[in-house]
C-alpha cells in the first residue's frame, strides 16, 4: 500500500500542485532512501522545469526535461506541498524546493520509500522499470499473455502480486480481483482454465478502473497528496472483512495466508 489506484491518484494531485515549477534544490535528510548521491541530484536537476509527473506501475516519474526522478512510495509514502519556511517534522525524509519558495516534502513513517534518477531515453530500459509487466489497460495484456504467465507452480495470488506479470497490483486489489473472478487465491495458477483467465483479466481491469475513479482505497494510513481519503474502501468486498458476511452468499469471510500475505476470501464463492 499504496497500489496502482492510489499512486495514480497521487500523480494526478501532484500534477495539479507542482507541474510547471522550476527546480531549485533537493535535501535528503535520510540518505539510505536515495539511490543516488544528493549532490548528483542537485547538479543534474538544477534550474530544470518539472514538465510532468507520470506513473509506471507503482512508481512515479518526475519529468525534468531530459531527466526522470523516480519515486516509489512503498508502504506509507506521501507528499505535502509547503513553504520553504516549513519546519521539518520527524517523518519528513526529503524535500524538493522550487524557485517560487514552495517545497514538496516527502513523508514516510517506515522509511521504505526510494528516490532514484534516470535519463529519459533509458528509463524504461533499465531497472527497476525494465522488470515491470504490462499495465492493466495495455493491449498487450490479453488472455493469451495471461495464460502463458499462469503456467506456474505458484498460487494465482502470487502470480498476480508479481510485478513482472502485471504492473501495479498489490495485496488489496489482488484479493478483490480474485473474489470478483470467483477464484481461490490458493489455487495453483497452472490449473486455471481459459475462461477463468478471461474472467480474471476482466475483473482486473474493471476493479482498477473503478478504484482509480474513486481515488483509491484509504486503508491504514494512506491519504492522497491533498489529504483526501480514497473512497474505494467503501466498495471492498473481502479485503479486511474477516468474519463479516460475504456480500454474495453470506458465508463468513475468512483470513488466511497466501504468498506471505494476509489474504481474504470467501470459501464458498471462490474455487
Amino acid at each position: 500500500m499504496p497500489e496502482l489506484p492510489e499512486v495514480e491518484t497521487v500523480r494526478r494531485s501532484l500534477n495539479r500542485l507542482v507541474r510547471g515549477k522550476r527546480f531549485e534544490s533537493l535535501c535528503v535528510f535520510y540518505p539510505p532512501m536515495s539511490r543516488v548521491p544528493e549532490a548528483l541530484l542537485q547538479k543534474t536537476l538544477k534550474h530544470k522545469t518539472l514538465e510532468d509527473i507520470s506513473r509506471r506501475g507503482k512508481t512515479l516519474l518526475f519529468a525534468f526535461e531530459d531527466e526522470r526522478l523516480l519515486v516509489h512510495l512503498r508502504m506509507e509514502g506521501k507528499f505535502h506541498l509547503r513553504t520553504l519556511a516549513h519546519e521539518r517534522t520527524k517523518h519528513e525524509h526529503w524535500m524538493m524546493a522550487f524557485t517560487d519558495d514552495t517545497a514538496l516534502w516527502y513523508h514516510d513513517v517506515r522509511k521504505f520509500g526510494t528516490l532514484d534518477l534516470r535519463r529519459a531515453d533509458t528509463v524504461f530500459e533499465t531497472q527497476p522499470l525494465s522488470r515491470l509487466g504490462p499495465e492493466p489497460d495495455d493491449p498487450s495484456l490479453d488472455v493469451d499473455y495471461l495464460r502463458r504467465r499462469m503456467r506456474s507452480e505458484r498460487t494465482v495470488k502470487a502470480v498476480l502480486l508479481d510485478q513482472s506479470v502485471i504492473a501495479g497490483i498489490g495485496n488489496i486489489y489482488a484479493d478483490e480481483i480474485l473474489f470478483c473472478a470467483g477464484i481461490d487465491p490458493n489455487r495453483p495458477a497452472k490449473r486455471l482454465k481459459r475462461t477463468q483467465c478471461e474472467k480474471l483479466l476482466a475483473c482486473t481491469r474493471d476493479i482498477l478502473k473503478e478504484a482509480v475513479a474513486l481515488g483509491g482505497a484509504s486503508v491504514h494510513t494512506y491519504r492522497d497528496t491533498l489529504g483526501i481519503d480514497g473512497r474505494f474502501q467503501t466498495r471492498l468486498k473481502v479485503h479486511l472483512r474477516a468474519g463479516k458476511p460475504c456480500p454474495v452468499c453470506h458465508e463468513a469471510i475468512e483470513k488466511i495466508r497466501v504468498a506471505g500475505r494476509g489474504t481474504y476470501r470467501c470459501r464458498r464463492c471462490q474455487h
